[in-house]
This record gives C-alpha cells, sequence and structure tokens, in this order.
C-alpha cells in the first residue's frame, strides 16, 4: 500500500470535486465536531456522516461492540456529509486518517483518485455478497475501495386518495405518457399533481437522474435528444400546471413537506422518507420511476462506503479491516440499515428486511435496478457533468433557455 509520503498530492480539483460530489443529497445531516486519530494503538479512530446520532446511540453502542470484538477502543466523530468530506482531505494531507471512515458514495471515487483510500485487494475487506450495481459506485479504474454500508435511492410516493378522487387506476401508470395522463386528471379533479427537487445543487441532479437515465440518455450525452426529452418532460409539467414552481427551489425535504399536505398526487422522493410517510395521516403507495417507454428507470444510488484510509503505520490495517467486517456483518448490516431507512447491499440481508416489512418491497427493488452516479467509470468526471446538469434543469424550469439550448450549453461546458 502507498505510505503518505508515496500519495499524489491533493489538488484543487479534488477539492472542488470533492466539494460538488458531498452536496445534499439522499443522505443525514447536521452539525459535528472535529477528531484526529488518536496515538495509541489501542484506540482506532472513525468518522461517519451521522451526527444525529449521538452517545449512547444504537450506532455509536454498534460501534463500540465492534471495537471491543476487535480488541481496541472506539473514538468516533460525527460530521456533516460536506464538512467530512473537507476534514477527510485535510486528514489526508496531515497524514492524519481516520482508521474507518464512512463517507457518501460518489465521494469514494473522489478520494480514491486523490491516493486517500486502500483498495479491498490491500485492506481485504469482502465484498462478494454486495450487490454489483451497488458496488460500483465505490469503484474507479478497476479497483475497489470499500463496501457499502447501504442504500437509498428514489422512486415515486403517491396519494391513494387524490388518485382516486382523479379517477386514476395506479396499474395503469406504466411510462411517461400515462403519468402524464394522470397528472392531467389529478389536475383536472382540483389537486396537485407531482413535486420533486430541482434546486441549483446535486440534490436536484440526483432528483433529475432517473429521468435522464429513464429517457435511455447518459451523462456524457447531455445534449442527445434523450437527455433533451427528459428535461422537456419537466418543463412541460410546469407549463401545464402539473407541476408547482417551487420545484426550482425545492430540497427533497421541502418537496416531502409538499406532499404531506396531502393535496399532492405525486412525490419523487426516497427510502429516508418512510418514517415521515407513516406520520402523513394519509394511505399512500410506492412505484418504480418510470422509464420513458415503460419499465423502471435506474434511479440514483444514496447511502454510504465503510472505507479504510491509507496509514503511515501499516500495522494498523489488520485490526481496522476487523472493525470495518464488524461493522458489515449480516446482522450488523441489518440492524443498522433498519435504523437509517436503508436498503441493505446484500440479497441476503434485503430478504431479511422484506420478510419483517413487506411495504419495502418497491424499495429493495428500485435500488436493485439503481446505479451508481461515479458508475461507468465516470469517477472525479461526475461532479463537473452533474454541475452543469443542474444549470441546465434550472435554465430550462425558470424559462431563460429552452430545454434543448440548456442540455446543449450543459454538454459543452462538461467537456
Amino acid at each position: 500500500m502507498n505510505s503518505f509520503s508515496q500519495r499524489r498530492r491533493l489538488t484543487a480539483a479534488a477539492l472542488t470535486a470533492l466539494a460538488v460530489a458531498a452536496g445534499a443529497t439522499a443522505c443525514g445531516s447536521g452539525s459535528g465536531g472535529t477528531g484526529t486519530q488518536a496515538a495509541d494503538n489501542g484506540t482506532y479512530t472513525v468518522w461517519d456522516p451521522y451526527p444525529q446520532f449521538a452517545k449512547g446511540s444504537a450506532w455509536v453502542k454498534l460501534l463500540d461492540a465492534c471495537g471491543t470484538e476487535a480488541g481496541v477502543k472506539i473514538k468516533r466523530t460525527g460530521f456533516d456529509t460536506s464538512d467530512l468530506a473537507n476534514k477527510t482531505l485535510l486528514a489526508a494531507q496531515q497524514g492524519n486518517s481516520p482508521d474507518v471512515l464512512i463517507v457518501d458514495n460518489p465521494v469514494v471515487s473522489t478520494l480514491a483518485e486523490a491516493g486517500v483510500l486502500t483498495t479491498t485487494d490491500d485492506n481485504k475487506l469482502d465484498t462478494s455478497k454486495v450487490d454489483p450495481n451497488l458496488l460500483a459506485a465505490g469503484q474507479s479504474g478497476g479497483k475497489t475501495y470499500g463496501t457499502p454500508i447501504g442504500a437509498n435511492t428514489l422512486a415515486l410516493y403517491y396519494n391513494k386518495a387524490v388518485l382516486k378522487q382523479a379517477g386514476v387506476d395506479i396499474s395503469s401508470v406504466k411510462d411517461w405518457e400515462t403519468l402524464t395522463a394522470a397528472l392531467a386528471k389529478v389536475k383536472q379533479a382540483g389537486k396537485k399533481g407531482i413535486t420533486f427537487s430541482a434546486i441549483g445543487t446535486e440534490e436536484g441532479s440526483f432528483q433529475f437522474l432517473p429521468w435522464l437515465w429513464g429517457s435511455g440518455a447518459k451523462l456524457t450525452e447531455l445534449d442527445s435528444p434523450a437527455a433533451v426529452s427528459a428535461l422537456s418532460l419537466w418543463k412541460d409539467w410546469l407549463d401545464k400546471g402539473y407541476a408547482p414552481n417551487s420545484v426550482l427551489n425545492n430540497t427533497q425535504t421541502t418537496s416531502w413537506q409538499e406532499f404531506a399536505t396531502g393535496d399532492y398526487a405525486f412525490s419523487e422522493n426516497g427510502t429516508w422518507q418512510l418514517a415521515n410517510a407513516e406520520k402523513a395521516g394519509f394511505d399512500y403507495g410506492v412505484i418504480p420511476v418510470p422509464g420513458a417507454d415503460g419499465g423502471s428507470a435506474a434511479a440514483p444510488t444514496g447511502g454510504e462506503f465503510v472505507t479504510v484510509p491509507v496509514q503511515d503505520s501499516t500495522g494498523r490495517y489488520a485490526t481496522t479491516q476487523k472493525i470495518a467486517t464488524c461493522l458489515t456483518s449480516t446482522q450488523n448490516l441489518y440492524d443498522t440499515d433498519t435504523t437509517l431507512s436503508y436498503v441493505a447491499p446484500t440479497t441476503e440481508v434485503q430478504d431479511k428486511q422484506v420478510a419483517a416489512n413487506p411495504g419495502l418491497q418497491p424499495w429493495v427493488d428500485a435500488v436493485k435496478a439503481a446505479k451508481g452516479r461515479t458508475s461507468d467509470d465516470l469517477g472525479t468526471k461526475y461532479p463537473k457533468i452533474s454541475e452543469q446538469m443542474w444549470k441546465a434543469v434550472q435554465s430550462a424550469l425558470s424559462g431563460s433557455k429552452s430545454p434543448k439550448d440548456a442540455m446543449t450549453a450543459a454538454q459543452s461546458a462538461a467537456k
């Protein structure tokens, strides 16, 4: 493995890419503290993006238990997602990385290409049971740099009462044409159609991706007719009043709050809203985001990877591997992913989740069809493409450019 002195210098480009990739998506948020690697060999540091879990929580108890199993103490720090990425870069520059880093999946390839992370060949993490489409988010240049702790993705929640009032049978919604027809009926019935997040951040790109991929388009060809058709779909919905103008500024949280009023037929949102859905006070269902011509569109995977950063003291890796393996064992994955409202990354644990809660089946199906944002070996290219994509969405929905002109400009800038 590379020592710190052999690592590539972290460049301004890496810092920029991390800032974009670590933008708000599907992951937890909050404020975190700081932490440095303990000099004591009997103490191992863990950094994670779950500051909402304080000492005494099930998550922190699991970390401590895995440390005990490995014969060491755990010093854990929870950071905000974007803060964690920046702190990781700084720690790597100083040769003071945590032993275990749990990080948002689109950041993995950027950290890997910057020389911050060890490969699974080096750290001996077993990824053989992980669904390949989920593992792909942590791969770059033919190497794997960690293992997912769980996944979340997007689908369409629907309000059963609103659809019934509008005379819409959810089984009729199979593609873009039938979804748009359903939205038209909902509007005619005096209700609201669909809400989503098109904000000018990674969150907006995250929500646009199922429609881009569902059109058959590729991230490397933003100006293709298929990609333009996806943006035209959203624009038409706004023009016809099927979606509110508030989507331009909606985060996934504010979009959900609109749906929770009970006035909307559909909301594009994720697994992390399941607890809120149960509290909404109305009957709801979930369907995958439909592809343009039918079938399920690939939605982007959210969720985090358990990774092992490069250390000067290579003797620490054996114990680190024990801690990481403990965190991703079958029972611990089940407990953790239940707490986080994530879908597990292995079929074995997914089956266990569905057996306990049959309502998770649509989400398991959606995760199995999902795709990593940095897949197709995009790696550090993704953040730049994503930024131009969300700018195109903003331009088109605000009316400053046509969908075609917006996507043409995006493709040119992304190159």
